[in-house]
């Protein structure tokens, strides 16, 4: 059996993206054990996250989850600024480095999750 090119261009991206959401899975899990505490701790007045704070005593799943919140607060602070689920003076003090390490992740994680779903659309209606 011999793969046409448009089918090893798709098995290469696939493969490609399955390996990249493993490496994005560790580098978050990296991020959750490492930095946990220290962004909980430039958080403290921000009820979207020390609503979820409990939860990273729960494992790998648990640090990710409170690390999602932390992402998504970053990604989009005037969302939890306006409910009042942030406060501007701790992410004002939050560590530029970090944040833009979890923006940045949050981003790739979204892109990677596109491609995969475009992945299973092709594979779906049999483009390829």
């Amino acid at each position: 059996m011999s793969l046409s090119t448009a089918e090893k261009i798709f098995l290469c991206v696939a493969l490609i993206d399955f390996g990249s959401i493993f490496v994005w899975i560790g580098i978050a899990l990296h991020l959750a054990y490492t930095k946990m505490d220290l962004m909980l701790d430039h958080l403290k007045n921000c009820p979207a996250v020390m609503i979820r704070a409990p939860f990273k005593d729960g494992g790998p799943s648990g640090r990710l989850f409170v690390q999602g919140a932390i992402m998504g607060l970053m990604t989009t602070p005037r969302l939890y600024l306006r409910d009042g689920g942030a406060s501007a003076e701790d992410l004002k003090n939050f560590p530029a480095d970090l944040k833009r390490k979890l923006i940045i992740l949050h981003r790739t994680g979204w892109v990677l999750q596109l491609v995969m779903c475009g992945l299973a659309a092709v594979a779906e209606f049999d483009l390829v």
